[in-house]
């Protein structure tokens, strides 16, 4: 079966993107926490893909990178946990913070999450705690958007807060701002510089 797909961003939907590939169009399921990380519609992209066949027919899902994928395929070893469930929990929590929640054992947080209760919390942490499939080996994932602000990273570590907790909030941070076009035209140094801002900000909260 297909890794992934190359070809041309026609259409990004909540929960739902269109690649065209030789003039086939493609229909992908994909996590709202990954739609900002592929292209651009009208430009070439790459999508990790996973095909679901049932009874009900086929579903194609998508993933930005092998790291997101991964976390997919986590989720599905959960008991009651099924390939719709695990997009919407990703849609919810990032890789970055989903860690930081499994590790500290924060059931609190995963009961925050659309669709995951109580029970299915304590199934997630127990079944996933330490055993996440994070090491995508491609430059795609999560990660690319703290390793590009590791000083900011540095920064608030020195001030106290938690590693994984500043990691988290700067990935999601980035991820909001990626789609901003005067952040994308700023220097690295404002963009540091706001970042820095608004992590300060949400960790004190």
């Amino acid at each position: 079966m297909f890794n992934s797909l190359t070809g041309t961003i026609t259409g990004k939907f909540p929960q739902k993107v269109f690649l065209m590939t030789n003039g086939i169009e493609w229909d992908l399921t994909v996590p709202d926490s990954n739609i900002e990380k592929i292209s651009s519609v009208g430009e070439t992209g790459k999508i990790y893909t996973y095909l679901q066949h049932s009874d009900q027919g086929m579903c194609l899902f998508g993933f930005a990178s092998v790291s997101d994928r991964n976390l997919f395929f986590d989720l599905l070893k959960v008991d009651g946990i099924g390939p719709k469930a695990a997009v919407k929990i990703m849609g919810s929590i990032s890789t970055v913070e989903l860690a930081r929640v499994l590790d500290e054992g924060d059931v609190g947080r995963l009961e925050k999450v659309p669709g995951v209760g109580k029970k299915t919390a304590g199934k997630i942490l127990l079944q996933l705690k330490g055993k996440l499939t994070l090491d995508s080996g491609d430059s795609t994932s999560s990660g690319k958007s703290v390793s590009a602000y590791q000083d900011v990273v540095q920064a608030l570590v020195d001030m106290g807060y938690d590693k994984s907790k500043v990691q988290g909030a700067i990935d999601r941070i980035s991820r909001e701002l990626s789609n901003d076009e005067s952040f994308a035209s700023s220097s690295q140094s404002q963009k540091e510089d706001l970042i820095f801002k608004r992590a300060i900000v949400e960790l004190a909260s």
